[in-house]
This record gives structure tokens, sequence and C-alpha cells, in this order.
């Protein structure tokens, strides 16, 4: 019975990404990803970001943070490569026991809920009282290239794991983000996900990093399954967008950071742009020439994109095809560019 049901997880795991097999009770959902879990010693916070090239809607899934759970003040475990919720359960109750992240592994490598923990990924940081730490399990049969990297930069602790990647390099960059972004424990997380933005992060991608995206942060007092910062994205392949690049736009929405990939200046010496909100144009002055604008929404999908033949210092956009919602502009003015934020009513 076991050689049958590893035979089925590995045919369905390599030519469809995802299987859903029905086994004692529980199901399990195949699930190569990219992610990271990290905690800040000094405030407490403690959190969690991926993506993934798996189709979240031919899936039938609905949250993308599904791989993760944050129990504030404790710590943080993400589940992935074959993501089965009896797992992530137990995972969960033997944190609240107290168990360093190195115990738990062991725990769910010796009492995986299928008998084949080769299968599994695990990332986890806990904090231990006042002695954090973290670990990563990477089994032997989730698809190449697979590793993780655990480390420690002046009190932020990081657990780094994926499988399916284009290779190391996605690891290495996610770390080297990590570590080299000031800020809080959110700016970090996100620069982290900056780092692995390469089209075919995630193999089966061609044309992005992944299909879907999460970020999820949890200050010390938060309920477990309401975090303080919770964002998240689900694509689909036609869609033709970057979900790390639309998951740093919700960011910025929520979070200010020293270093972002995507600047965005609210107040910017050089231009203005008005009516904000406004119902059918958007006018844009600069100091400087304009050589072209694009116009993105919240998913990240570029709407616009105009470059002049001849640079202007101000210039309309018609906003009547935009439904009323939120929306980002990036001006080009010769020198440099930036992006703001308008509202269409």
């Amino acid at each position: 019975m076991k050689t049958l049901v590893n035979k089925i997880f590995k045919i369905n795991r390599v030519f469809f990404g995802i299987v859903w097999i029905s086994l004692a009770g529980y199901r399990a959902i195949g699930q190569d990803t990219f992610s990271i879990v990290g905690l800040d010693s000094t405030s407490r916070q403690i959190g969690s970001a991926g993506a993934s090239c798996l189709d979240l809607y031919f899936a039938g899934i609905n949250d993308p943070a599904f791989l993760t759970d944050i129990l504030p003040d404790t710590g943080v475990v993400n589940t992935q490569s074959y993501f089965i919720q009896a797992n992530q359960d137990n995972a969960r109750t033997r944190m609240r026991l107290g168990e360093t992240p190195v115990q738990i592994i062991n725990w769910l490598v010796a009492n995986d809920a299928n008998n084949n923990p080769q299968f599994k990924q695990y990332g986890i940081v806990a904090f231990n009282g006042n002695s954090p730490s973290s670990a990563s399990h990477t089994g032997s049969t989730c698809i190449n290239y697979k590793n993780h990297i655990n480390g420690h930069i002046n009190g932020f602790y990081y657990a780094i794991q994926g499988n399916i990647l284009v290779g190391q390099k996605i690891l290495d960059s996610m770390e080297a983000r990590f570590r080299n972004t000031s800020g809080s424990l959110a700016c970090r997380l996100m620069a982290a996900m900056q780092g692995a933005k390469v089209i075919g992060a995630d193999t089966r991608c061609n044309n992005s990093s992944s299909l879907f995206a999460f970020m999820q942060v949890a200050n010390p007092n938060d309920i477990h399954g309401n975090p303080s910062l919770n964002i998240s994205l689900k694509t689909k392949q036609s869609d033709n967008v970057e979900p790390i690049d639309s998951l740093q736009k919700l960011f910025n929405l929520n979070e200010s950071c020293s270093t972002v990939s995507i600047p965005e200046n609210k107040n910017t010496s050089t231009n203005t742009f008005y009516p904000n909100p406004s119902n059918d144009f958007l006018i844009i002055e600069d100091n400087n020439l304009i050589y072209k604008i694009e116009v993105y929404n919240i998913q990240g999908q570029k709407l616009f994109d105009e470059t002049y033949l001849y640079p202007k210092s101000n210039t309309s956009i018609f906003l009547d095809d935009l439904e009323s919602g939120l929306y980002f502009v990036t001006i080009f003015n010769g020198k440099t560019h930036y992006t703001n934020r308008f509202i269409k009513q």
C-alpha cells in the first residue's frame, strides 16, 4: 500500500504540481515553493512570507498563506512541498508545548502523518522564552533544486527553504536581502521576497517567479489567526503579473521601510498630480520633463504605458476605462522615476 501511494505521489508531483489524496482521514496538497520565517527577539514580532507557482484557482485554495501557522509571541512553522494539515496541526501542538524548532522537526519526521517525511519541507523559528532559534527540514525526495538556510543577525532569526527552484541562488539572494536590509522584521521579510524575484525561481513558471505570494507578521499581543500584517494575492498564468511586485505594492500601503524595491514618494519636490481622488482624469506636472508614464493596479498589472516623443512638463491621463479603486502611477522624468498612489472614484 505504501509503495503504491508513493508512486502516486511522485507521478502527480512531477506532472501536475498538485495532488489531492484521501488517506486515513487527511488531505495532502502537492505544493512546491520558496518561503522564509523570521522573528525579532527585541520587538518579539514573528512573521512568514512565501510564494509558489502552484495555481491556487485550479487547486481550489482560497488562502495563499495556507502553508504558514503563526503563534504570536511563540513561533511560526511553514509546512511545504507536500502540505498535510495533520502535520501542521501537530507542529502547532508541539510548539505550544514549548519545544524548540529542532525538537519539533525531529518529532514531525518521526511521526509524519503518512509515514513519508522525505516528501516534506519545514521551516520553523520560535522564541522559547528568551532563547530564540530556527531550524529547517528538507526531505531527500523533495523535487530539485531543494535546500534550506538558517541563521541570525542582530537579534533577527530566520529559516529560508525552497524546492523545485532554479538553484541555490534563490535562497542565497533571499538570505542576503534579509541580512542587509535595515528596519523592522516586515521590511526584512519583504526584502527577502524581492531577492527571489527571478523569472522561473519556481521552475514551473515561465514568465514570473511564482503565481501567488503572501506575508504575515504578528505582534506579541495578536490573536492566533489574526496577525497585524496579513497581505497576499493569487494570480493565474494568463494574468502575466509578477506576484512579488504585487505583494510589494500591498506592503507599501501598510508599512514604511528605508529600502524598498518599488520607490514611492508621497510628497516629491519635483512633481504634483491632481485631482486625487479623481473621477475622469489625472493631471501630472513636473519641474523636469516627463518622458514616460505607467499606471498599475494593486495586482501589479500595467494598465497604461506611454512614452512621449517630445517630453513635456505636464500631461493628463484619462481614467474613463479604470474601475473605482486604488492605482499606482510611475513617472519617468529623465533623471529618475518615482511612484505615487491615486484613487479613481
